[in-house]
């Protein structure tokens, strides 16, 4: 080996030692330190909102370090992996979901779950990974911005588990997965004409979907956005509750373990669709303003590592993941706060459950997979 090569392969390996132990391991920490907080704080609130219930407080924190796991292990993974088998997981994601139309379990009159015998799942859950994914996977092997044909094609692929989950009926779940969809083909760079055009169709379609798409207890959700006090012990008893929580919270709150409304039972799912409020009413303005913070913290770091991408499958699936997640906090926040209807979306990081939070650890998993394999790869080690 002449001097050149042994100079240029010294000069390769003194930038990898430069490389943080982290960035060699894929693992993104500002996105890990922002999810510590978060989660922190969910444990914080958790604690109140359950009634003080310390098995509740346990289990939140196995699916906590189970979700970090898999992230770490999803970062693992090189990212033309991810677009290997994206369509293998959207097609499998679309059997499933018609095997919960034909064979699936009934619970609360929603029609949403299959049992497998060892393991029972919600199919519709996987196409908030699934989607955007599959979506940049097949934006990206064109010259962007797409044409009129791929265009058509990427919204026939929301469209179908969309309907799909629409029978259900889960509108909450469809309208996130459709959403976080077409995230991905705007980003790819939608026309604006196309977007000015979907909503005039939408806003045509209403009519439509009012008298035979929607429910009788969807309409009723509409009726209730407009005036919850028309039904006041019923329907709309979650907003005036959850609405009478976030004001009496003031700027400092009423305190840990204070909250009226969620500790005398006034405040209903307190440790999940509404744990928002019961935040708002015990940590005040405050507490909301430390929630947003660490919330701008994550998706401040994520929209900058979009930025720095040179490839299209890595700068889609990016942007889709942190403005789906973006979406996910301003559904909850505006459904709590009576701006929204109820949908019950989960506030992400914080409401108790283990399918958001694994939803979520996949998707940052994947941001940290893109982010950092892209730099070993700048640096020659693949």
């Amino acid at each position: 080996m002449n001097k050149d090569s042994l100079s240029s392969l010294e000069h390769v390996n003194n930038r990898v030692s430069n490389v943080s132990f982290f960035t060699r391991h894929h693992v993104d920490m500002p996105i890990v330190l922002g999810m510590i907080m978060a989660l922190c704080l969910s444990l914080f609130v958790l604690y109140s909102a359950s009634g003080q219930h310390a098995d509740m407080l346990i289990r939140q924190i196995m699916r906590t370090g189970a979700a970090f796991l898999l992230m770490i292990l999803v970062a693992q993974i090189p990212p033309k992996y991810f677009a290997k088998f994206s369509f293998y997981l959207y097609l499998l994601g679309i059997v499933m979901l018609i095997m919960v139309e034909l064979f699936g379990d009934i619970s609360k009159g929603a029609q949403r779950w299959l049992n497998l015998g060892f393991i029972r799942i919600q199919p519709s859950e996987i196409f908030k990974v699934v989607m955007p994914l599959t979506i940049a996977t097949f934006l990206s092997k064109a010259a962007l911005p797409p044409k009129t044909f791929n265009n058509i094609i990427a919204m026939m692929l929301v469209g179908a588990p969309t309907a799909l989950i629409l029978m259900q009926p889960d509108l909450g779940t469809a309208g996130l997965v459709a959403i976080s969809g077409f995230i991905a083909i705007f980003v790819a760079g939608l026309s604006w004409w196309w977007i000015i055009t979907g909503l005039g169709l939408m806003t045509a379609a209403l009519p439509i979907m009012w008298n035979f798409v929607l429910h009788d207890y969807q309409k009723q959700r509409v009726y209730t956005l407009i005036d919850p006090t028309s039904d006041p012990l019923g329907a709309g008893y979650h907003i005036i509750q959850s609405k009478i929580a976030i004001g009496s919270g003031g700027v400092y709150g009423k305190g840990w373990l204070l909250g009226s409304q969620s500790q005398l039972d006034f405040l209903p799912e307190p440790h999940t669709d509404f744990i928002f409020a019961v935040l708002s009413e015990e940590t005040g303005l405050i507490g909301f303003l430390i929630l947003m913070a660490i919330y701008t913290f994550i998706i401040g770091r994520c929209i900058l590592i979009t930025m720095k991408l040179t490839d299209n499958f890595g700068r889609i699936l990016s942007a889709a993941y942190t403005f789906t997640f973006v979406f996910y906090i301003f559904v909850n926040i505006g459904m709590v706060s009576g701006i929204l209807p109820v949908v019950g979306v989960p506030l992400p990081l914080i409401s108790y459950g283990g399918t958001a939070l694994i939803t979520l650890a996949i998707s940052f998993g994947m941001i940290m997979s893109i982010n950092t394999h892209k730099k070993i790869t700048l640096f020659g080690q693949q």
